[in-house]
């Protein structure tokens, strides 16, 4: 059975002051979810899992309509508020905000069976990345046995202003010993740092291993989402911006020696936007691949 790709593709794009999952940068006004799309099809995935907001799905209907309907099977699954879980009989009034991307991947629970990549829409990440993935998945994924793509913090900010990341740790056999979600993390005075809930000031090294949202996951993981999911909004569900992130999960399921989490490599390059800003240095990159024949200039027309 080939693997899926789940696309977490429901963010408000606050900081970037736009829908950045449907803004092109291509020669043609591709997204970058469209590269991702290409890269996954060339690696061998079957199914590719967009988690919209319902408001969006216009917009995505007129961006992206058939352009893959020949080539890989496409379906939508929708981040609500509300979507209904077992155990949670009702929500918290007054809720805006998402409930992170944990929720983001459990709301696809009905729609995989079998082993799955989750990607965000807006961060590209490299052709060699998901052959990568499409390798363990198909090879080596079990209900207890998950995988993360790791990346180099330095690689991953943005000169725009701050940005979440997964900070790692791993063990000498490449398996994931730690991953905590941090936030504000920006360039200052010529050190990479955060804040954390204290106001505590910490500087990280360069070649710090980061979480890019890139996970391989066999579909039991959906129970234990769940199951987090539940605990979560009992206890944080009242605090307007609480949001329970798949780091988090991760990490207390490794901490319980419940799964584990092999860290995975490649010499892809991330590129991704957080901010508008970001867009032209993105855009100058996707025009160097197209000029080193990494993409087609018509990315939908020549394959």
């Amino acid at each position: 059975m080939k693997p899926s790709l789940l696309i977490l593709a429901a963010g408000m794009g606050s900081r970037y002051g736009g829908l950045k999952q449907v803004d092109g940068v291509g020669p043609n006004e591709e997204a970058i979810i469209e590269y991702s799309i290409y890269d996954a099809i060339k690696a061998g995935f079957g199914k590719v899992v967009c988690v919209i907001r319902k408001e969006i799905a216009t917009a995505f209907e007129e961006k992206f309509g058939n352009k893959f309907k020949d080539k890989i099977e496409v379906v939508y699954a929708f981040q609500e508020l509300d979507y209904p879980v077992a155990g949670i009989e009702k929500f918290p009034e007054g809720r805006e905000k998402p409930w992170g991307t944990a929720h983001a991947v459990l709301v696809a629970k009905d729609l995989i069976q079998e082993p799955f990549a989750v990607i965000n829409a807006d961060d590209y990440y490299g052709v060699s990345s998901f052959a990568v993935m499409a390798d363990f998945l198909k090879n080596e994924c079990k209900p207890n046995l998950y995988s993360m793509i790791g990346y180099v913090l330095d690689n991953t900010l943005s000169d725009h202003g701050t940005v979440n990341r997964g900070i790692c740790e791993m063990d000498s056999g490449n398996l994931l010993t730690d991953v905590v979600e941090r936030t504000k993390i920006h360039r200052e005075g010529g050190n990479i740092q955060f804040f954390d809930e204290s106001g505590t000031r910490h500087i990280l090294g360069q070649n710090t291993l980061v979480s890019m949202n890139y996970w391989g996951f066999h579909p039991a993981v959906f129970e234990q989402l769940e199951k987090a999911f539940v605990e979560f909004v009992h206890t944080e569900g009242h605090l307007p911006k609480s949001e329970l992130y798949i780091p988090t999960v991760m990490n207390a399921l490794i901490k319980q020696e419940k799964i584990q989490v092999k860290v995975l490599t490649c010499d892809a390059q991330w590129y991704g936007v957080t901010y508008k800003e970001d867009k032209s240095f993105v855009v100058d990159a996707f025009n160097e691949m197209i000029g080193r024949g990494v993409y087609p200039k018509e990315l939908w027309g020549h394959n």
